[in-house]
């Protein structure tokens, strides 16, 4: 078991389930396992095994079995995972630090013997602490992944969040309308929530793609988007085309599209606002997104938090005008280009412990005199080797020798003194 929990606590992070898979199967054969973490923004939910039920298994599902699951437990279970009611071993862990975890697996055999599932929450639970302290300490390159990963889901449930809400407005505007018969207003609603559905459903293949759109068809779009709404609504809806035809890197389209329809929505959800209008214009380098209203009531014309949120990430920012009796103009200002981030020198994507390692290695020093140097195991020392050439993207001490010595890297009695 200790030969396990080495291997386990070797491997790199991205490896991790596929490995404790591998060694879980000689405690509990199973065909699939699932697992959802708190500690990894870039990819919270992780599937492997069998690939039919590992490209069913969702989000959702996983989230029911946490619901189910006990910290420190290996439970059987009967639950829905991959969209088919299973038998299944939940095995759930809540370290002192990080987030924990839960692993849902499919087992092959029914009748599981008790002493296995206990050993196997045990492991789960040491392999959920190491996952744990890993994240809470990331290397500057897993940070930027973290960001960026968590930023592309932060838009994608902005997104979803947006055609949700202009959905549902739109529906309640048509059952409210005293210009539609019921017959007319169930019918019109059964359409909208029909071209809703299919929306919807092709928002993850129409994000997948990373060309770009003209100005005009992106704005084109985002007419459609809310051409139901600005019909069946009271209020008189103004939808200014851009002038020209330049192109928008497709990022910075659905972005737009978000953001105006973000303010057309909380405009129209001001009660007094009986006019608005909406506009892009390019400006240079920018792309200006404005909406402008009659409503007297300003108090409420700060723009939500998570369009707030989404524009400092791409660097934009707001320019507000509201004077109360009159109105309120909101523009919000998008860069159409993103700064790449600096490359990383591979210094940079180790940390302080790993440098000091590496400065021994460097020094000529074997294992065992960099652990008495440093006052540690040379367990531990060899655990940070293996890092230290997975992180330089070199096969040996020797090139990471080299490496450290063309980076002119301190003694490790200076680096600790």
């Amino acid at each position: 078991m200790l030969d396990v929990v080495q291997r386990l606590l070797s491997a790199p992070r991205p490896h991790l389930l596929l490995g404790f898979s591998a060694e879980l199967g000689k405690l509990i054969p199973h065909r699939a396992a699932a697992m959802q973490t708190g500690d990894c923004p870039r990819s919270p939910l992780k599937v492997v095994g069998d690939q039919v039920i590992a490209d069913a298994v969702t989000s959702v599902e996983l989230q029911r079995l946490v619901d189910r699951s006990e910290p420190g437990k290996a439970l059987v279970v009967d639950g829905v995972l991959g969209g088919v009611e299973r038998r299944l071993v939940l095995l759930s862990s809540m370290p002192a630090v990080g987030q924990g975890a839960v692993l849902a697996v499919v087992p092959e055999d029914t009748e599981l013997p008790a002493a296995e599932l206990e050993l196997a929450a045990q492991l789960w639970h040491v392999l959920s602490t190491d996952a744990g302290q890993r994240a809470a300490d990331p290397g500057p390159e897993v940070l930027a992944g973290n960001l960026a990963a968590a930023t592309a889901r932060a838009q994608a449930i902005t997104d979803l969040g947006q055609t949700h809400a202009a959905a549902l407005t739109t529906l309640l505007a048509v059952l409210r309308s005293g210009r539609l018969s019921d017959v007319v207003a169930r019918r019109t609603a059964v359409d909208l929530a029909t071209d809703s559905l299919l929306e919807l459903k092709g928002v993850i293949d129409r994000d997948q793609a990373m060309s770009e759109e003209r100005a005009g068809t992106a704005f084109a779009l985002l007419r459609t988007q809310l051409a139901d709404l600005v019909r069946h609504t009271e209020v008189e809806v103004d939808l200014v085309d851009p002038a020209g035809d330049a192109s928008l890197p497709q990022d910075i389209a659905h972005t737009a599209r978000t953001m105006t329809r973000g303010l057309v929505l909380a405009a129209l959800d001001r009660p007094t606002t009986t006019r608005l209008r909406a506009s892009w214009r390019l400006d240079g380098p920018v792309l200006r997104i404005t909406v402008r209203d009659d409503s007297p009531e300003v108090a409420d014309a700060i723009p939500a938090r998570g369009l707030t949120d989404r524009l400092a990430t791409l660097g934009g920012h707001w320019e507000v005008d509201a004077v109360p009796g009159w109105g309120t103009t909101v523009t919000a200002v998008l860069p159409l280009g993103i700064a790449e981030p600096p490359e990383l020198r591979p210094l940079d994507r180790l940390n302080p412990r790993e440098v000091e390692v590496l400065t021994g290695i460097s020094q000529g020093r074997r294992n065992r005199q960099i652990a008495e140097q440093l006052q540690l195991s040379e367990h531990t020392v060899k655990f940070h080797v293996r890092n230290i050439l997975d992180k330089l993207d070199v096969s040996s001490r020797g090139e990471a020798a080299a490496l450290a010595r063309d980076l002119r890297l301190e003694p490790v009695a200076r680096r600790t003194a």
